[in-house]
């Protein structure tokens, strides 16, 4: 892959989304000014479709090195998580950056506490819909 600017192991977590937001952006630039990272790409894209995947590609998609959600939900509340396992999730978040894992996380922290503008969207959902769903 000489001339291209990004490893295949990058453009699979760009595939995957499972690179910074900050990358992303780089990578989408990148294609845009790149036709041999396109063409690299859409190869990625093939060899997917055809069922082709490497051993890395599978552990990134299926997010292996994730903690669960109720690890993630015992890591917020800080109790219950060995401090080994409490230092991997911060290093997970905070240096690898995964946005599935922070995305659960700041879903995890809005069901914590009521939350004023979601219960008044719920009450509003809720009257628009009265009587127009069908009786059991």
């Amino acid at each position: 892959m000489s001339n291209v600017p990004f490893s295949r192991e990058h453009l699979e977590a760009y595939l995957d989304e499972a690179l910074p937001a900050d990358e992303m952006a780089c990578v989408e630039e990148t294609l845009r000014h790149n036709p041999r990272l396109l063409e690299e790409l859409r190869a990625i894209v093939a060899l997917r479709d055809q069922g082709v995947h490497t051993l890395g590609a599978i552990w990134r998609r299926h997010r292996i090195t994730c903690p669960s959600r109720q690890r993630l939900q015992q890591y917020l509340e800080g109790r219950g998580l060995p401090r080994e396992e409490a230092a991997y999730i911060r290093f997970h978040l905070q240096v690898i950056g995964c946005r599935y894992c922070q995305a659960n996380l700041d879903d995890l922290r809005g069901q914590a506490g009521p939350d004023p503008q979601r219960q008044q969207r719920r009450r509003r959902y809720f009257q628009s819909s009265a009587g127009r769903l069908p009786q059991g």
